[in-house]
Formats: structure tokens, sequence, C-alpha cells
């Protein structure tokens, strides 16, 4: 079993697509990182005024202990994210339907 999770962070998204392209080296460290700590998927979306971030992890334990880095929470200021405002979370079990793609 899997759980999806995602993240509803409040911030500049215009710093956001700047940092993306500026950092995608270290970006994408963080993606390997990730990957080694239990996360299956990840995407981000982009809309007014927030970034959504849509991930599948193996545990919610392996999330959280991942979101919790420091190095990513600075990362995270840094690319726009409004760290006075605590970002929605939502988990959930993963479970397959027919129309699945």
């Amino acid at each position: 079993m899997s759980v999806l999770i995602t993240l509803k962070v409040k911030g500049d998204t215009e710093i956001f697509r700047k940092i993306l392209v500026e950092r995608n080296d270290e970006i994408a460290a963080v993606a390997a990182r990730s990957q080694s700590a239990g996360a299956i998927h990840h995407r981000f979306g982009v809309g007014d005024g927030f970034v959504l971030v849509v991930d599948e992890w193996g545990t919610p334990e392996q999330f959280e202990a991942f979101f919790g880095e420091e190095s990513l929470q600075a990362l995270m200021g840094d690319m726009g994210a409004d760290m006075s405002v605590p970002p929605e979370i939502t988990v959930t079990e993963a479970i397959s339907s027919p129309d699945q793609f």
C-alpha cells in the first residue's frame, strides 16, 4: 500500500518558476534523495499564489521524515514559499481503479 500526498503551499509563483530553471541541478538532486527516501511519484502544479505538490510515497512516515529536513525547508523558502503559513497537507491511501492511467 502507498499513500498519495498533496501539499498546497502559498507563495510567490514567479520566484518558484525562476528557481526551477536557475537551480535545476539542485532540484534534480532533491528528487533523487526523495526517491531513495521512499517517494514513488512527484509533480508540481502552479495556481494563483500557490504551488501544489502531488506525491506518492510508500508510507506517510517516509514523507514526513523527508519533508521535515531542514535543507528542504530552506529550499522551499528560497523558491518563494511563504514559510509563515503552514502548507495544507492531505494524506490518502492510494487505491487502484479501472479508470487509472
